[in-house]
Formats: structure tokens, sequence, C-alpha cells
């Protein structure tokens, strides 16, 4: 006899089993409402971010690049400061630009810019899955990146990574269409490779994976394509030729956002050995051991994605790489080559950048924010890799509907844990580094000291009940002064001598918080885990001033 418990626990699991075996119509009805629903978080929310640590030089590089356009190419400073002539200037191009027209705030401008490259990046990522697995894989691949902390909350104050990342998954879309269609050539693909690996030129020059991932997988098209030398050559050059227009378009794009790069034969090549070798030396933390960015080892990225990637995620890309070794015998047939070639672009923009830090271990701070580009591939793969599980799970119908509500209530509970941490849903950690709270300490947290915006606004409501109107103090900020200083309400001054400070405003990222006494009269939390403080240091004298 089925009890009445049971009945409504199988009809749970029914419930949650129809979710995800959507039809693809409906699955795709669902992928636009849910980047709907994006749209309309991001012009809610915007406007609630900090400033990063270097959007105030990123932006001074772009204004100085409308001042090189605007004076005829007369005034040529932003190639001289500092050292932002080794970037692209795309985003803070637009962003200086936009800046006399919009009546927004400037750094609340940037991160809704910013936040629309994350929006295309979405959009690229769900077309990409769409391309090479259909309705259902583009759905899960646009959910993962969603519950993905790294992407969804960092997408709006990650002014340099995100879009070259959305710039890098729409190269990475064009890649996989181009080959694709191989020997046929549609102009819109050669036209969309040009614009995407011009774009990413135009943020930074680690657009070159790009154009090796386009290399490789026309060789394999070249190769799979045809029966002979002959034939294989004839597609290969066909390839090529066809590529020349979207070469030049790439070139002509790169020249207008990074104008630094076309001046000179060797410029790019500078900028790429430049970032090879780090002239700075940083501290970051790996695993609670604190070390210096040019001493990480080379599973610093690994280790890092294994514990910002929420857990499903990490599920589908184990299964996704199951399933490759499962398939890896059908490689020794044509077939099977021309069938896994479809997959190569994708495989290669996820895989290939892990590889290389594994075996360069190049110097790397601040987790995986350099290469938050390989995050829309993995979202990919995770996807299909989830989809390919519940396919192979068909004959176990009791089994699959219980995995399937399994994946809905961890999918659940990611949203669950992005809404506490909002709005520093970049923060993340997973089960493995004991969720937000066991971060702390061991991994990098609010290293872009985004908090400090909510920190201020805590210090000025301090102050504001004290009802000491007219009485001026001093402020010492454990970051740039800027972003303090944006967020202080008048009469609070940013000091760079911490010592005669009269309060202090500081992130926890690495201990931080801890340079200087003061007694804790404010604290930014978030799901337990203490991103910011604000300390009063009035009552202190003599050496308990010193920073410590």
């Amino acid at each position: 006899m089925t009890r009445p418990g049971e009945v409504a626990f199988d009809a749970g699991l029914r419930t949650s089993a129809a979710a995800v075996a959507l039809s693809p119509a409906s699955a795709r009805r669902l992928a636009l409402l849910l980047l709907a629903a994006t749209a309309l978080f991001i012009v809610l929310t915007f406007d609630r971010h900090g400033i990063s640590n270097d959007e105030e030089v990123q932006h001074i590089y772009g204004r100085l690049l409308v001042d090189f356009y605007a004076s005829g190419f007369a005034d040529r400073g932003a190639f001289a400061y500092k050292n932002l002539y080794l970037y692209g200037g795309l985003f803070d191009l637009i962003a200086a630009t936009l800046e006399r027209v919009v009546p927004i705030g400037v750094w609340d401008l940037r991160h809704l810019l910013s936040a629309v490259f994350g929006f295309a990046g979405l959009v690229g990522t769900w077309l990409l899955a769409r391309l090479l697995a259909g309705e259902r894989a583009a759905l899960a691949a646009l959910g993962l990146l969603l519950l993905t902390g790294a992407w969804s909350g960092a997408m709006f104050t990650h002014t340099k990574d995100v879009p070259f990342a959305a710039a890098m998954v729409w190269a990475l879309y064009f890649t996989t269409r181009f080959t694709i269609g191989l020997p046929a050539i549609r102009r819109a693909d050669v036209l969309g490779l040009g614009v995407a690996i011009g774009c990413a030129f135009g943020l930074r020059v680690g657009a070159v994976f790009a154009v090796f991932y386009l290399g490789v997988a026309v060789l394999g098209a070249a190769w799979t394509g045809g029966t002979d030398r002959t034939e294989r050559a004839a597609i290969l050059g066909r390839a090529v030729i066809a590529l020349l227009p979207a070469g030049l378009v790439a070139f002509v794009l790169m020249g207008i956002f990074w104008p630094w790069a076309v001046m000179s034969p060797g410029n790019l090549f500078r900028a790429m050995t430049t970032f090879s070798h780090f002239a700075f030396q940083l501290d970051t933390i790996l695993a609670g051991v604190v070390m210096k960015n040019g001493e990480v080892p080379g599973h610093y990225l690994l280790s890092y994605l294994l514990v910002r990637l929420p857990e499903l995620f990490l599920l589908g890309v184990a299964f996704a790489l199951l399933g490759a070794l499962r398939a890896l015998p059908s490689l020794r047939s044509a077939e099977g080559c021309r069938a896994a070639l479809r997959w190569l672009p994708v495989a290669l923009a996820a895989g290939f950048p892990l590889a290389y830090t594994l075996l360069a271990a190049p110097p790397l701070y601040n987790g995986i924010r350099h290469f938050t580009f390989v995050l829309p591939p993995l979202a990919v793969l995770g996807a299909v890799g989830l989809q390919h599980a519940w396919r192979r799970a068909a004959r176990l119908p009791r089994a699959r509907r219980l995995a399937a509500a399994g994946c809905v209530l961890l999918a659940l509970a990611h949203v669950v844990t992005l809404a506490r941490l909002h709005p520093y849903e970049y923060v993340f950690y997973n089960g493995f580094a004991g969720g937000p709270g066991g971060g702390a300490g061991r991994w990098e947290q609010d290293y872009w000291a985004s908090s400090l915006r909510e920190a201020a606004g805590l210090l000025n409501a301090y102050v504001a009940r004290e009802g000491t109107a007219g009485r001026r103090y001093s402020v010492a900020v454990c970051a740039e002064s800027l972003q303090g200083a944006e967020w202080l309400a008048p009469g609070l001054d940013v000091t760079r001598d911490w010592r005669v400070a009269d309060f202090f405003l500081a992130a926890t990222h690495m201990n931080c918080d801890t340079a200087v006494k003061g007694r804790v009269v404010a604290e930014v939390v978030r799901d337990g885990v203490t991103l910011a403080v604000v300390r009063d240091r009035r009552l202190l004298a003599g050496a308990d001033r010193e920073p410590q």
C-alpha cells in the first residue's frame, strides 16, 4: 500500500522532472523570459555598486582617448598615462563618450555599461549552446552562468574582465558557426568574426586566444572535410581567403579602440610579452596561504574554479568530461572526427587557458578574474554535460526524477545565496570552500572593495546621529581614496595620513581592516561574512594611532 507521503514525494519528483524535460519551444521561451528578467535586474540594481580599485585610472584613460580623437590625433597623453596604453580602450572610450551626454553619475554609468556587456555575454553563451546542442542545453547554459556570482555579480564592476569575456564568447560563437559551415562560407559569420575579435583586441591583447582557437578549428575543419591532401588544401585555402575581410575588420576596430597597438609594428608583441611578466608584486591568497602573485602555483586558477563555480555547474562539467572520455574511441573514424569538430572551438576555449596556467604558472591574483572569459565556454560544456546525463538516465525513471529534483533544489539554493550576498554576488563561494563564510580568510574576498560604498553610507549615518553638524572629520581609506571619497557626506574628508584620521574605512580582504586600531562602529555583512568595517579612532592617542 502506497502512503500519502510517498505519493506526494513522487508527485514532487515528477514535477521537477517535468521542469527539466521541457519542449524545445518551452525552453526557448523560458530562456527569453530569463534574459528579460536579467535585463530588468540590471536596470533596477546597477546603481548599488562601489568603485573598483583601478576604475579611476581606467576612466581617465578613456577620457584621454576621447581627447586624442577630439584633438585630431594631436593630444597623445593617453599613450604616456601609466601603463594603460597596453590595454585596449573600447570600454573606457565608450564610457568617457557617454559621460558627456548621459545624465547619470559617471561610476553608475560605467557599471550600467559593464552590465550591458555582461548581458551580451549571456546572450552569446545562450546562442552558442543553442547552436551546438539545442534549446534545452542553451537554457541550461544560460542558467549556469547566471548562477555563477563570478559572472552575474562581477558583470557590474569588472569593467575590463566581463566586456572582454563577452567579446570572446561572441568570437567563439562565430568561430563555431564558421567552421561548422565549411566549405560553405557565410558573410554574416565572417563579419561577425571580424567585429567580435576586433572588439576583443580593443579590450585586451589576450584576444590572441580567439585567433588561436579560430586557426586550430579551421585546420581541423579542413582536415576532416577533405578526403585527400588536395581537397583539404582547397578547403583551407578557401577558408583563409574568406577570413581576410574578417582580419581587416578586426584590425580596423582594434586600431580605433586601441590606437597605440597600431602605431608601431612591434607594439602588439610588446603588449603580449609585458603581460606575461608582471612588473609589480601583489599579495594573493590560496586555500589560506598568502603568497606573492608571481609565486602562485600552476593549479591556482583550477583551485579557484573548483571553489568559485556553483556545485551544479561543476557537476555539469564533470558529466561533460565523462561524456568526452566515452566519445574518445569514436575519434578513430572519420565520421567521429567530423562530429567532434563542432565541439573543438568550445573545448579549446574552456581547456586551453586552464592547461596554459597549469603548465606555465603565470603570475595571477584576484582568483579567476583575469580568466573570466573561460566561464561562458565552461557553462556551455556544463549544460551539455547535464543534458547528456539526463538522457543516459532514461532507463532509470525514478532515479532520474530524484536527480532532477536535486538539481532544481541545488539551483534554488544557489539563487538564495546570491540574493543574500547582493550586491556583492561576486564573492560567492561554493560548499567546497564552506560557502561565502568558509572563503573568508582562505580565499580572495571583496578584492575590488566594492563594499566601501555601503561602508561610507554607514559612516555618514553614524556621524549624522551624533548631531555634530558643521564639524569636519578626516577619514582614512584602505583602498584608492576615490573609493571612499565619492560616497562620503560633506564634512568627511579623505586623508592619506592614517595616523591623524578620525575614522577608518576598509574592506576585510587580506586583513585590510586590521591595518589600524579603532573601535568598530559599523560593518558591512553578507551571509555571515564581514566584507567591510568602519572604525572610530577619535579617542586613540600616541602609539595607538600608528598603523599596524
